[in-house]
C-alpha cells in the first residue's frame, strides 16, 4: 500500500475499463447513432481527468456536460473531441464557447437571440445545438416557444443548428409520457429544418431503435447506475470504496452509540468506527440502514452517520475479523451503488456525485 493511502481513511477505486466497456455496450445498442457521454458533475463523481481520455481513446467524439466550467475542463483533456453544454449561454461568455469549440445548448429565444447576434457581429454562422421541452419543464424551447420558431425560421439565421435535442423525464420507468414525449419531439422535428437529433438519456436507450435518433446520450449507465431498474442491470459496476478502520471498543446494555444515542446497545458485543462520513459523501440518510462488509459477511450500520465517521456493529464476527487498520466495503461488489443509494433513500446520480475529495483515489486504466 502506498503512503497516500495508507495516510487516507478511505480508498476509492474507479474502474476505467468497466466505465470503457459500459460505452461499448451502450454505443453497440444505438447503433449506428452516436453515442455521446455525459460527463457533467466531474464524471459523475469519477473523475473527467481521467475518465474523458479514456472514453476518448475508445473512439467516444461527443462529451456532454452542464457548465461552461465543466466544458473547459473537458478541452483541457480532449482536445479533438466535440463537447455539447447543457446549461445554455451565460451572458458575456460567447468567446469562450468559439475560442475553445464548445457548442452552447440554447433553451430558450432569448439564448437564441443571442448567439444569432454574436454571430453577426463575427459575421459567419455559429454552430449550436437547440433543446426543445418536451414535457420536463425545465429547459429548453416551451409551446409557445417552439410555435414562434417554427412560424419564423429567421429567427436561427446565423445559427448552424447541428442537433434538436430533448430530455426524457421518465426513461427509467414504463410510462405512457415517454411514448407521448417522443411524439411530441417527432411533431416538433416536422416543423423545424433538418438537422441530427437526440432523445435518448441512459434508460432512454433501452426504449429501442425508435428513441435512438442520431445522438444518444447517456450518463448514469456509463457509471453502473442499472439504466433499467425494474429488471437485473446491464452495466458493469465501476467502483469500490473501502474505509479504514479505527477503532473496536467493547459494549453492553444499556450504552447507547452515536449522535443524540439513537442506536441503544441491547446485549455485549462489539463497536467497530470505521474512518468515513457524510462529508466524504457516505450520506447521513444511512444512519441506522443498510450494511457494510468484512471479507465478504454483512455488518449492519448503527447510529447516526457523523460527519467523518461510521460505526457498525461487527458483535457476530468472530474475535480478531476487525481490528484498527483494517478495511470495510463501503460499496463494492458486495454492495452496488444502487444498493447503498436504496438504503439511503436516493438514487445511485448522488451517491456517485457525492463521492469526497478525501478518498485516496486508485484507477483501474484499460491504457496501463
Amino acid at each position: 500500500m502506498s503512503e497516500a493511502a495508507a495516510r487516507a481513511g478511505a480508498i476509492l477505486t474507479v474502474d476505467l475499463d468497466a466505465v470503457v466497456a459500459n460505452w461499448r455496450s451502450l454505443r453497440d445498442r444505438v447503433a449506428p447513432a452516436e453515442c455521446a457521454a455525459v460527463v457533467k458533475a466531474d464524471a459523475y463523481g469519477l473523475g473527467v481527468a481521467r475518465v474523458v481520455p479514456a472514453l476518448a481513446a475508445a473512439g467516444c467524439t461527443t462529451f456532454v456536460v452542464a457548465q461552461l466550467n465543466e466544458a473547459l475542463a473537458v478541452r483541457a483533456v480532449a482536445p479533438d473531441a466535440r463537447v455539447l453544454c447543457l446549461g445554455g449561454l451565460p451572458a458575456g461568455c460567447e468567446d469562450d464557447f468559439t475560442a475553445n469549440r464548445i457548442l452552447p445548448v440554447l433553451n430558450h429565444l432569448g439564448e437564441i437571440a443571442a448567439w444569432q447576434a454574436y454571430a453577426r457581429t463575427r459575421g459567419e454562422r455559429l454552430p449550436a445545438v437547440v433543446h426543445i421541452d418536451t414535457g420536463m419543464n425545465r429547459l429548453g424551447l416551451g409551446p409557445d416557444e417552439l410555435d414562434r420558431l417554427a412560424g419564423d425560421l429567421s429567427l436561427i439565421d446565423g445559427i448552424d443548428v447541428q442537433v434538436w435535442m430533448t430530455h426524457l423525464a421518465c426513461a427509467d420507468e414504463d410510462t405512457v409520457m415517454n411514448a407521448q414525449q417522443l411524439g411530441r419531439f417527432r411533431s416538433a422535428l416536422g416543423r423545424l429544418p433538418a438537422a441530427k437529433a437526440s432523445f435518448a438519456n441512459s434508460s432512454g436507450i433501452f426504449m429501442g431503435p425508435a428513441a435512438h435518433f442520431d445522438l444518444a446520450r447517456p450518463g448514469c449507465a456509463l457509471y453502473g447506475v442499472n439504466p433499467t431498474p425494474a429488471g437485473p442491470n446491464p452495466m458493469r459496476d465501476t467502483i469500490r470504496l473501502d474505509a479504514r478502520v479505527l477503532q473496536v471498543r467493547n459494549v453492553d446494555s444499556p450504552m447507547t452509540v452515536g449522535y443524540g444515542a439513537t442506536h441503544r446497545v441491547a446485549a455485549k458485543g462489539k463497536i467497530a468506527t470505521i474512518a468515513v462520513g457524510y462529508a466524504d459523501g457516505y450520506l447521513r440518510s444511512l444512519s441506522g440502514r443498510g450494511n457494510v462488509f468484512v471479507d465478504g459477511v454483512p455488518v449492519p450500520v448503527v447510529g447516526r452517520v457523523s460527519m467523518d465517521l461510521v460505526t457498525v456493529d461487527v458483535s457476530h464476527l468472530p474475535d480478531g475479523a476487525v481490528a484498527p487498520g483494517g478495511l470495510v466495503e463501503l460499496i463494492g461488489p458486495n454492495r452496488p451503488v444502487d444498493t447503498v443509494a436504496a438504503e439511503g433513500g436516493t438514487i445511485g446520480y448522488e451517491i456517485l456525485t457525492s463521492l469526497g475529495a478525501r478518498y485516496h483515489r486508485v484507477y483501474r486504466d484499460p491504457s496501463a
